[in-house]
């Protein structure tokens, strides 16, 4: 090939960058093409690059006219995501509902909603995440969820022909092309925020005897996220063998408490309980029965009926975190205790920081990171690896032990 047929069609941009443009007829039909950068947005800087990306991209649309595949059938953003609404999201969590339209809705409508599918460049969706992280300051998880629509979104139009199969390898399968993350920064706040044993201990004497107590003991000792803590039924209790069984979480949907299923599949587990828990559930199964006979009417007054998991209703006396006197405790109980432990005693508590507690003492004590992610109800290892190589106090003081003994 010569000199001069091998840059046909590329041409140097004023800021020094290449470009390529061509215009090629199969069977009748013209398809022209202009490019200055490659497919993740970044530009070509030589006239090699260029003319290298120019000779495979006709190379694929000549393949595209001769070998015609399926008939793809042209749609937006708005159409696609309407569809899996209706469509494609059956079984998905409440939550899940509502969070997927959230980011729809407040977000990505606006910006991509007019769009077609096969329109939006992967620079395009990359600016965007860059956008949304580095310029409106989003944290690294919430920007995630971004990631994980689009993905959802091309899956969705790849399973309804919207999409050839070489156009959702390039933005969902291959890893030198698929939408990915931006950068992180340097300062991002990943570290897993526990309780050190002054603190456990502060929280102990603060809590005990106090009506959020039994749920304080379910987070310190068996790791609960605080949705499937209130929503723990006394049939789930095991106290002959020390087990308590996970498989439904409480719930506010329409402004209505239910008891609904687990958000994934291995959050349904067995947690085992310490000596001491085990302990504290046998006091707490004898009160319950005294105050079956002592407030039997005010129990059966201050009753609430709310939705099981099957539909059916479930009296709230049946719920571990039923007060004596018969009254629901909900999600929102412990928003109290957050506010005064933060106002009164300077202590940032957050329930969920009790599981971080709990998973970072398991992972230091050498717990087998299979049975801790089993514990803690985590859909993949690399989340609860994060127990392992959080830094600890305790954590600390065995590494100087340890270069003390080098």
């Amino acid at each position: 090939m010569s000199k001069e047929l091998s840059t046909t069609g590329v041409y140097q941009l004023e800021n020094g960058y290449w470009g390529y443009r061509f215009i090629i007829t199969v069977n009748g039909k013209a398809k022209s093409q202009r490019r200055t950068k490659d497919e993740l947005g970044n530009p070509y800087k030589t006239q090699k690059q260029a003319i290298k990306a120019r000779t495979i991209a006709m190379e694929q649309e000549r393949e595209k006219q001769l070998h015609p595949k399926n008939i793809i059938i042209r749609k937006t953003f708005k159409e696609i995501y309407e569809e899996y609404c209706e469509k494609g999201r059956f079984g998905k969590a409440y939550a899940t509902i509502k969070k997927q339209d959230s980011l729809w809705n407040n977000h990505l409508c606006s910006r991509f909603g007019s769009k077609y599918i096969d329109e939006v460049s992967l620079a395009d969706i990359h600016d965007y995440l860059t956008e949304l992280y580095y310029i409106e300051g989003r944290a690294y998880s919430y920007v995630e969820s971004f990631l994980k629509m689009f993905y959802l979104i091309y899956g969705q139009a790849y399973s309804r022909n919207y999409m050839d199969i070489d156009l959702y390898n390039k933005y969902c399968v291959n890893k030198s092309t698929k939408i990915h993350m931006p950068k992180m920064k340097v300062d991002e706040d990943t570290d897993i925020v526990y309780f050190n044993k002054e603190e456990i201990d502060f929280l102990d004497t603060y809590f005990k005897g106090g009506n959020a107590e039994t749920a304080y003991m379910l987070g310190k000792n068996c790791g609960l996220r605080i949705n499937e803590c209130y929503g723990l039924k006394w049939d789930n209790i095991d106290l002959k063998n020390g087990i308590i069984t996970i498989d439904r979480q409480m719930q506010y949907q329409e402004g209505l408490i239910k008891l609904v299923p687990l958000k994934t599949r291995n959050a349904k587990r067995k947690v085992y309980m310490n000596k001491a828990l085990l302990k504290y559930f046998k006091k707490l199964e004898k009160q319950r029965a005294a105050a079956a006979k002592e407030q039997a009417l005010q129990r059966q007054q201050n009753q609430t009926f709310i939705q099981d998991l099957n539909g059916s209703l479930l009296s709230s006396l049946e719920l571990v975190n039923s007060l004596d006197n018969g009254k629901i405790q909900t999600v929102n109980s412990m928003k109290y205790h957050s506010k005064t432990l933060q106002h009164e005693h300077n202590l940032l508590f957050k329930y969920h920081y009790l599981r971080h507690t709990y998973g970072t003492r398991l992972a230091e004590l050498n717990t087998p990171m299979h049975l801790l992610c089993n514990q803690m109800g985590h859909s993949g290892s690399h989340v609860t690896q994060k127990y392992y190589i959080a830094i600890s106090d305790n954590g600390v003081n065995a590494l100087l032990n340890n270069l003390e003994q080098m």
